[in-house]
């Protein structure tokens, strides 16, 4: 990708690689082999070649904050204190039933 844009007159420094996974990370930036990772064929050491190569640099971002993650897990409604809302009778009638079916 970094070439493809390079074509394009567009030319970057590391590329900054958001990843939830510290393991990831840890495996990445420290290429000894431990006994976890000597299982981990080498053909999947994509990122670490990366890394080492200066191309990509690996930023830690909890998984609430991955914005990938938007679409590939279930959004959750925010529906916190409607149902006591309702016992007081402090939403309107009208909207009674659609609050009924989202809880």
């Amino acid at each position: 990708m970094k070439a493809t844009l390079s074509d394009f007159g567009l030319r970057f420094g590391k590329i900054p690689l958001l990843v939830d996974s510290t393991s990831a990370i840890s495996i990445a930036k420290n290429p000894v082999l431990h006994s976890r990772t000597k299982h981990i064929d080498v053909r999947f050491h994509f990122l670490r070649d990366h890394y080492e190569k200066g191309d990509i640099d690996l930023v830690h971002v909890a998984s609430e904050n991955q914005l990938a993650d938007i679409f590939t897990k279930p959004l959750k409604l925010q529906v916190e204190g409607v149902d006591n809302a309702l016992i007081k009778g402090e939403i309107e009638s009208q909207w009674t039933g659609l609050i009924a079916l989202l809880v």
